[in-house]
């Protein structure tokens, strides 16, 4: 893997940021299928949930199953105002502990098997990309959006990625570091890019995902459709900044020399032009 990551204090392996936004019917399956994921892995682990104001029961039914569950290690913080999951997923980087970073939908449309499956592959690149391998479930406008998103996304980053939407398991501190600031859908698509242009490892694997059970997509909401417009826009200027200054582009870690107090090397004295070592300056 290369050298995007410095040391970053961690107590566990992974960390789930679950994002919520009126899931009242699906948290708690999605809650349990993250558990038993972790668990069939043998992964550590932490959740942080953050609650996007909901306006139906999803806080109250968080807090009973916490209460019920007492051992699990997962937070929930409550959103006094809407922030957008892209906010959110920022955010939850900073509220949790663990080296490795993902995103789960509060819907449970990823099953224990594709989490699994995701999960087992953690530490074999920088960033562990997701893609579906099956979309027929979905509907034909659907799956136009999708194609048309991530062909444009390519188009603008010059990359070739199989899917941007996929929430792709990070370094925990490339979210903190590298995170976009759109506040709707794009962020992802934004992240990876980014870390694609640091020269970021990656793997693509494929998953089947499932249809929400319940509810309808917050995707196609206005505000998330400009969210995306601005995080194509940022893609496009990043892109052309690296054309402008192509040094930028460079991994910014690990090119870095790094020197610490009780390890530092050696230096070779310098030589003046009699062969003598320079004795340095005179006291």
């Amino acid at each position: 893997m290369t050298a995007l990551t410095p040391e970053l204090t961690h107590d566990c392996d992974l960390s789930l940021f679950v994002a919520c936004y009126n899931e009242e019917e699906g948290i708690i399956p999605t809650l349990d299928t993250v558990v038993a994921a972790a668990r069939e892995v043998g992964i550590t682990y932490d959740v942080v949930i953050i609650d996007d104001c909901s306006t139906d029961r999803s806080v109250e039914v968080i807090v009973e199953y916490l209460r019920t569950h007492p051992d699990l290690p997962i937070t929930l913080f409550v959103n006094e105002v809407n922030q957008g999951v892209g906010s959110n997923y920022a955010e939850g980087s900073f509220r949790c502990r663990g080296k490795y970073y993902r995103m789960i939908c509060g819907d449970n449309v990823e099953s224990k098997d594709t989490l699994v499956s995701i999960f087992r592959r953690i530490g074999e690149a920088d960033m562990i990309i997701p893609y579906p391998a099956d979309t027929t479930f979905r509907g034909p406008f659907r799956r136009g959006v999708s194609r048309a998103f991530t062909l444009l996304v390519n188009l603008l980053g010059g990359h070739r990625i199989r899917y941007y939407n996929g929430l792709a398991v990070h370094f925990r501190y490339n979210v903190m570091r590298w995170h976009s600031n759109s506040h709707g859908f794009g962020f992802q698509a934004d992240l990876i890019t980014r870390l694609l242009d640091l020269k970021a490892t990656f793997i693509e694997i494929p998953v089947y995902p499932n249809e929400r059970a319940a509810g309808a997509t917050k995707a196609f909401k206005f505000r998330n459709m400009c969210s995306v417009g601005h995080t194509l826009l940022e893609i496009w200027l990043r892109r052309l900044g690296k054309l402008v200054y192509p040094a930028a582009a460079r991994r910014p870690l690990a090119d870095l020399k790094v020197y610490r107090a009780g390890q530092l090397p050696v230096m070779a004295k310098t030589i003046t032009e009699t062969g003598s070592p320079d004795p340095g300056p005179a006291s």
